[in-house]
C-alpha cells in the first residue's frame, strides 16, 4: 500500500477490520517472538544441563533491558508520528521520525558500552552463582553487548513503521528476525552441531536480531520518499522542539520495563536460594504465557489507530477501536488461563529434568491466574500513550510493575518458601485496575485474591525439595 492508503485504515476503513488490520499482523510477530524466546529455552533445555537454562534466566533482566530503551524512542516516537499524522502534520511527522531513530541507535550504544562495563556485578545482582555465572555473562555477552543495538533497532523501526500505517512490514521484519533465530539456535546450542550451549542461543538471539535490522533498511530504502521515516541531519535540528513530547510518552512506557527488569532481577535473586532447577523453571515460566505476548501485540497494534483517531477528533472511533482490541486480549487471556491450568505439567516440554518440570508447574499455575487482568491492563496504559496523556501512562505504568511486587515478594517468601516468586503477580495485579480517569474502575468488592496452589502431593513438588 501507499502512504495515503496507509492511513484510510487509521481514518476511513470500517472499524472492525482497521482494528484487525492493525492487530493481527502484530500479534502474529509477538507469537513469533514467542516462540523464538521459547527455542532458547527449547534447546538450552534439550542439553539437560539446568546451569545452563538457568544461566538464561539470569541473563534475561539484562535482555529485557533492551526493550525499555527501544521503548523510550519507539512508542514515544510512534504516538507522537501517529498524532501528527491526525493533525495532517506531515513535515511533523518526518521530524519526530528522525529524532526517534537517532535518539534510539545513540541511547543503543550508550546502553551496550555500559554493560560492558558493569556485566559483573549487574548479573550477580540478577542472582548469578558460581556455577551460572560464565554461560549467563556468555549469552549477555552477544545478546546485550555486541546484538543490544541490533535488538533495540530492531524494535524501534517495528514501532515507527506500524506508527504510519505499516502493520503488515512491521510485523514481517520481526517475523523474519524470530524464524531465523528458531532455525539457528539448534546449529548453535545443540551438541550434534556446534554445541556452545546458552553462549550459542545468545549468538542465534544477536544475529536474527541483525538480520531483521538488515531486512527493516531495505524496506525503508524501496519505500524512500513514501515514508516518513529518515535520518535527515536537517530533521535533528528539531530535535529540541520534538525531543520533550517523545519522551513524555516514551518515559512512562520505558519504566514499564525498566521496572519489570528490577522486578524481574528480584524474582532470580530470590529464587537464586533454592536448587538450581527452580532458577531454571522460573525462565522457563517466565517466556511461555502466551496471552502476555497477544495482549503485547494487541496493543502494539492498536496504539497509532487510538493516536491517529485522538488527534484527528474522531474520538467515537478511537472508543470503538479500544473495545474491540481490549475484548480481543481479555478473551485469549481467558483461554489461556483454562488450558494452563488444566494442562502446566504436560506443557513443560522445554527440559527433560524432573524437579525443574515440577518446579515449572507449580509456578505456571500461579502465575497465570494474573493473566486476564494483565490482558486489560497493557491496552488501557495504551490508550493513554496514545491520547499523550503522560501523567496517567506514567502511573499505570508504575503501578504495573516493581512497586507492589517486590515487597509481596518479601512477605510471601516467608510464608510459601520459593512458589512466593510467581504468587506475587496475582496478589497485586488488581491494585491497577481503579485508575482515576474513567476507562475503569473496580468491581463491586473487588477482584477476588486468586489461590495460590501449595507445594505438595497434587503439585507434584515436595517441601523438602522446597
Amino acid at each position: 500500500m501507499n502512504r495515503k492508503q496507509n492511513l484510510e485504515v487509521f481514518a476511513k476503513t470500517p472499524v472492525r477490520k482497521a482494528v484487525l488490520l492493525q492487530i493481527v499482523p502484530a500479534v502474529a510477530s509477538q507469537m513469533v517472538t514467542l516462540v523464538y524466546n521459547l527455542a532458547d529455552t527449547y534447546f538450552v533445555g534439550m542439553l539437560n544441563a539446568p546451569h545452563e537454562t538457568a544461566a538464561v534466566t539470569v541473563a534475561y533482566p539484562s535482555f529485557l533491558m533492551l526493550t525499555a530503551i527501544s521503548n523510550l524512542f519507539g512508542v514515544g516516537g510512534a504516538s507522537a508520528i501517529a498524532r501528527a499524522l491526525g493533525r495532517q502534520d506531515e513535515e511533523g511527522a518526518r521530524r519526530i521520525a528522525a529524532i526517534s531513530l537517532a535518539g534510539g541507535l545513540l541511547s543503543a550504544l550508550l546502553f551496550s558500552a555500559a554493560f560492558r562495563l558493569l556485566a559483573d556485578p549487574v548479573l550477580h545482582l540478577c542472582g548469578a552463582t558460581e556455577a551460572t555465572y560464565a554461560a549467563a555473562y556468555g549469552y549477555a555477552k552477544w545478546v546485550v553487548i555486541l546484538g543490544g543495538p541490533f535488538t533495540i533497532l530492531n524494535t524501534l523501526l517495528a514501532n515507527l513503521v506500524r506508527a504510519e500505517g505499516g502493520a503488515g512490514a512491521a510485523a514481517f521484519g520481526v517475523s523474519f528476525g524470530g524464524v531465523l533465530n528458531i532455525l539457528l539456535d539448534p546449529l548453535f546450542v545443540l551438541p550434534q552441531f556446534l554445541g556452545l550451549g546458552a553462549v550459542g542461543a545468545g549468538m542465534a538471539t544477536a544475529l536474527s536480531n541483525g538480520a531483521a535490522v538488515a531486512c527493516f533498511a531495505v524496506y525503508l530504502v524501496r519505500r524512500r520518499g513514501a515514508t516518513y521515516l529518515n535520518l535527515l541531519p536537517a530533521n535533528l535540528r528539531y530535535a529540541a522542539q520534538y525531543l520533550r513530547p517523545i519522551l513524555a510518552i516514551g518515559f512512562p512506557s520505558a519504566l514499564q520495563y525498566a521496572l519489570t527488569v528490577v522486578a524481574t532481577a528480584a524474582q532470580a535473586d530470590f529464587v537464586s536460594q533454592y536448587p538450581t532447577e527452580a532458577v531454571a523453571a522460573l525462565g522457563i515460566v517466565k517466556t511461555g504465557p502466551a496471552a502476555l505476548y497477544f495482549s503485547i501485540g494487541v496493543s502494539n497494534g492498536l496504539l497509532p489507530l487510538l493516536a491517529y483517531n485522538h488527534a484527528a477528533g474522531n474520538h467515537h472511533r478511537r472508543a470503538q477501536a479500544f473495545r474491540i482490541g481490549s475484548l480481543m486480549s481479555f478473551g485469549f487471556a481467558v483461554l489461556c488461563l483454562v488450558c494452563y491450568e488444566a494442562f502446566a505439567t504436560p506443557g513443560l516440554l522445554f527440559i527433560a529434568d524432573a524437579a525443574t518440570v515440577r518446579y515449572g508447574a507449580v509456578f505456571l499455575r500461579c502465575m497465570v491466574t494474573a493473566m486476564p487482568m494483565m490482558a486489560l491492563c497493557y491496552p488501557m496504559i495504551i490508550q493513554f500513550q496514545a491520547m499523550g496523556r503522560a501523567r496517567e501512562s506514567l502511573v499505570c505504568s508504575i503501578l504495573r510493575k516493581g512497586v507492589l511486587d517486590i515487597p509481596l515478594l518479601y512477605l510471601m517468601d516467608a510464608l510459601f518458601p520459593c512458589t512466593a516468586v510467581c504468587g506475587c503477580s496475582p496478589s497485586w495485579t488488581p491494585s491497577r485496575w481503579p485508575q482515576p480517569c474513567g476507562f475503569t474502575g473496580p468491581s463491586k468488592g473487588g477482584p477476588r485474591r486468586a489461590e495460590r496452589p501449595q507445594p505438595g502431593p497434587e503439585t507434584g513438588v515436595s517441601k523438602t525439595e522446597l
